[in-house]
């Protein structure tokens, strides 16, 4: 049932899918970020296994010039086995990202993880390690704390609503309140310098966004928007569209952007 539910978002079982799902985004002129999907891992040879599939990614992301970066859910790499040995897979992954010219997001779970996730992050960004972001969860009370808390370091942040069910003592609830939230953070995130990569499929969020960086008069290399793959597609296209008209807005000499 799973499996049936999730099949749009899930490019197949093998490398050779993930390629020519690759393939056909980059050929729409959009990057992409291939997830490889293991949370459940309960041994250390399973989350080593974890880590060649993303060292094989990289290797295929290379040698067939695709346009695509990672995404990693610690708990695949070990976290709820031990903090160090999830240090040591990530340094692993992110390293061999690097040497290949290439990009980790670090991705957000459930709440039990968040500060070993963000502890993580930080210890990789201040061991010298530039190509690692990470994802922050706008429904989350923390978040906008945490966004400060990160400013230091100008993070490559993608934001999103969150999907885990969380408790209302920590995680806003009522669904008005997500956008507010989001909105906020977006704004923040821009104001500490922060690449911002906007996840929803929200169609009123996107456009608020739009306004927001019209607003701020974002280069278009500072932020971008994401979407899961199969997922509201047609609103992808007009994204793109958007970008395209503010990006010329911005360039028509003696106008000023207006608001998309």
């Amino acid at each position: 049932m799973v499996q049936k539910l999730s099949q749009r978002y899930i490019a197949g079982p093998e490398l050779k899918d993930a390629r020519e799902a690759v393939r056909h985004v980059n050929a729409e002129r959009k990057l992409a970020t291939i997830d490889v999907l293991g949370e459940e891992i309960t041994t250390e040879e399973e989350a080593a296994a974890i880590v060649r599939a993303y060292q094989d990614v990289f290797a295929d992301i290379q040698r067939c010039g695709l346009d695509s970066n990672v995404s990693v859910k610690l708990t695949g790499l070990g976290l709820k086995l031990g903090y160090d040995l999830c240090r040591e897979n990530l340094r692993t992954v992110v390293d061999d990202a690097a040497s290949r010219g290439n990009f980790v997001r670090i991705d957000m779970e459930d709440s039990s993880t968040t500060d070993a996730t963000l502890r993580l992050y930080r210890e990789l960004r201040e061991g010298g390690r530039a190509n690692v972001g990470i994802v922050l969860q706008a429904y989350l009370r923390r978040t906008f704390d945490d966004v400060h808390a990160l400013a230091d370091l100008r993070p490559n942040v993608r934001l999103c609503k969150g999907i885990y069910i969380e408790p209302a003592a920590i995680a806003y609830r009522d669904f008005e309140e997500v956008r507010a939230q989001f909105l906020r953070a977006v704004d923040a995130l821009v104001e500490a310098g922060s690449f911002v990569a906007l996840a929803t499929h929200d169609e009123w969020v996107v456009d608020r966004a739009c306004e927001l960086v019209a607003r701020r008069g974002l280069e278009p290399d500072a932020y971008e928007f994401q979407m899961l793959l199969g997922v509201r597609e047609r609103l992808g296209d007009a994204i793109e569209h958007l970008e395209l008209v503010l990006v010329a807005a911005e360039a028509a000499p003696g106008d000023d952007p207006a608001p998309l």
